[in-house]
């Protein structure tokens, strides 16, 4: 059984996290042969797929593992961010068929570089039952050059600020205002709306819009259709 394996992907390393788009359903998808912008996410996702198993074409871990991933951009000032980068890196991974799980990776290390002429990543996966992971963080006899960002823009931190004097506003009411007194206010509005026809399912605890539904115990009990169909 193997306990190493390494994968290098040469290109400029890209992310899915902010260009998923949804079906009807509102799941989540990847698409690959739209013609469209978003394809070169999933294409890349088999790119590593491939390449992955042909570097390492007998290695299939079933332990956990540990990672050392190094990150090459092309340019310093325009490039995903290295926090997500891993996503779509490990998900590539893992449809390799080198690990069964992306889940496995019990301890990752990411390191961000730039190479202009040769971008791309490598990865270094280890078994867990047979290294050690440790770091040690020392501080420099010379300090080197600060990578500076741009702070938050000014509107930004307003409609942030505006945002937690809304909820701060709202949660003092609310604390303000006796736990009886809103437990009775809610009681009162739930048998007023029982009252006016209003149908609930004694199942799913939902409200019942159509006349969907099942009635049982002479009338006392609903069961909206969805539940009752579950039933069975």
């Amino acid at each position: 059984m193997s306990n190493y394996a390494k994968v290098v992907i040469n290109g400029s390393p890209i992310t899915k996290s902010n260009f998923k788009l949804h079906n009807i359903n509102g799941r989540a998808i990847l698409p690959h042969s739209s013609g469209k912008y978003h394809d070169r996410y999933a294409l890349y996702e088999h790119e590593i797929a491939l390449i992955a198993r042909s570097q390492n074409p007998d290695i299939i871990f079933s332990e956990s593992l540990i990672a050392l991933l190094k990150v090459y951009y092309k340019s310093e000032k325009r490039h995903p961010d290295t926090i997500n980068i891993t996503k779509s890196i490990f998900d590539g991974i893992e449809k390799s068929g080198l690990i069964v799980n992306d889940a496995q990776i019990t301890k990752i290390f990411t390191e961000e570089y730039y190479d202009k002429e040769n971008p791309r990543f490598e990865l270094e996966l280890f078994a867990e039952s047979e290294y050690n992971f440790n770091y040690t963080i020392t501080k420099k006899t010379i300090p080197t050059q600060s990578k500076l960002y741009s702070p938050m823009k000014k509107s930004i931190l307003n409609t942030i600020s505006n945002d937690c004097s809304l909820v701060h506003n709202l949660k003092n009411k609310i604390n303000a205002k006796p736990i009886d007194s809103c437990l009775k206010q809610t009681d009162k509005f739930s048998k007023s709306t029982v009252n006016n026809e209003t149908k609930i399912c004694n199942i799913c605890s939902k409200l019942i819009i159509s006349d969907d539904y099942i009635k049982a115990d002479n009338g006392k009990t609903l069961i909206c259709k969805k539940c009752f169909n579950r039933l069975f």
